[in-house]
């Protein structure tokens, strides 16, 4: 078992009635809502929280890419983990992901990926999301129905600019570049390791095959109603002759854990509410532009992970832990129903969302401590027949850099002012 510590880096400043008085917490929100005194120590936090977890024995820590809104406070997931690649040894940072289609030209991904796996001696894992339609088509202004060919042409690009070794000419339909030549160049070859994010596109699934990427299902109305969606995609494998690794699929879980259930309802209930109400209070209409899904996925009947979220405001603790909206409880509970959520998806990956809404540092790392401790050494062991499988994982050097001490640096510079 693969196990990330994610964190979407909500603003924790959302008022009381911000669910009656604004329409969505994306693309239109009210730009007042955000103090960027109160952003620093936030964004501080929240690193804090990310290497925090870095030394609880999690196989990645994990950043992703939203726009315009106060669900997720990360334009740039390559800025987060830039800033933990230096101030972490030995855990992946897994970048799920950069939005490729937004970028022009997207050759800056491939770039600021390969800058990305240098620094961190192979550490990186990344990913390909096409976007929300929130980010991709209402906040940067991308064609609905032509968001999906932008990103494929965009990952053509990165591809090959990863793979080939002369200069060449790209000339695509959205990017004409006369000479591709990017320096530097991933450390992992042929490239980092992909994982691809969906919210229920069919398309991806043979995407990732094609591929062999790992398809991740992130969702937040849990594992019990992804049941469905994930035997898709493993019929689609089976269909198309491909192994069933567990590791060819990553699901998001929302978890809380405390001593007991009762504890955990009482310590983390409130933020829990916080991130349902606030955090996920998307105007429908954001939600799935007209020609952003596609034929074959609304024929389907796969809806938008976004677009049911007004339903969320009504649920209490209870629905949402019995609905497998969010796995809390005692470490024993969680372990039960962690082993349930993985046996029964079939995933090898799991992208752990331990800190939520506005949970305070404290409170979250005290659930990522018992869940590091309690929780995770007794789920490894799942799928241990797949052990061997790596091709979905980062590949670091045996030896790597490690950042040196200030106080070493300011001895050198002494020793060179003395010498000149």
């Amino acid at each position: 078992m693969k196990f990330t510590w994610f964190n979407l880096m909500p603003w924790p400043y959302l008022p009381d009635d911000f669910r009656e008085k604004h329409r969505s917490v994306w693309v239109d929100i009210d730009s007042k809502l955000f103090d960027p005194v109160k952003s620093h120590e936030v964004y501080n936090t929240y690193l804090d929280l990310l290497e925090y977890a870095a030394t609880l024995g999690f196989d990645a820590i994990g950043a992703n890419e939203h726009h315009q809104n106060g669900y997720g406070l990360m334009p740039s997931p390559n800025l987060i983990a830039a800033a933990l690649a230096r101030r972490t040894e030995d855990v992946a940072l897994l970048v799920l992901g950069a939005s490729i289609a937004l970028y022009n030209p997207p050759l800056r991904v491939a770039e600021e990926f390969a800058m990305l796996d240098c620094i961190t001696g192979g550490r990186l894992v990344a990913g390909f999301p096409v976007g929300t339609s929130m980010d991709t088509n209402f906040c940067y202004g991308t064609i609905p129905a032509l968001t999906r060919e932008k990103y494929r042409e965009a990952h053509e690009l990165i591809m090959r600019a990863w793979h080939e070794r002369e200069p060449f000419a790209f000339n695509g339909r959205y990017n004409k570049l006369r000479y591709v030549n990017i320096w530097p160049r991933p450390i992992q070859q042929p490239h980092p390791p992909i994982h691809i994010p969906g919210g229920g596109s069919i398309e991806t699934w043979d995407f990732c095959l094609d591929n062999t990427y790992s398809y991740s299902y992130l969702s937040f109305t849990g594992y019990l109603r992804a049941k469905t969606l994930m035997e898709g995609y493993w019929e689609r494998v089976a269909q198309r002759k491909a192994d069933a690794s567990p590791f060819r699929a990553g699901f998001a879980q929302t978890i809380c854990v405390a001593d007991t259930d009762e504890e955990a309802e009482r310590l983390y209930s409130p933020h829990v509410n916080y991130f349902y109400n606030r955090c996920l209070h998307v105007y429908p209409g954001f939600a799935d532009a007209p020609g952003y899904r596609t034929i074959k996925t609304i024929q389907k009947g796969v809806l938008s992970q976004y677009a049911p979220l007004a339903g969320f405001a009504n649920l209490t603790w209870k629905d949402l832990v019995e609905g497998g909206h969010i796995i809390a409880g005692s470490p024993e509970t969680v372990r039960q129903r962690m082993e349930d959520m993985i046996k029964g998806l079939h995933v090898g990956n799991v992208f752990c969302l331990l800190h939520v809404g506005d949970m305070p540092k404290e409170k979250c790392m005290y659930s990522t401590k018992l869940f590091a401790d309690k929780v995770m050494p007794k789920l490894r062991g799942i799928f241990s027949e797949y052990a061997d499988d790596n091709r979905f994982w980062c590949k670091p050097l045996a030896k790597r850099a490690r950042p040196g001490s200030l106080p070493a640096q300011l001895e050198i510079r002494e020793l060179a002012g003395k010498e000149a």
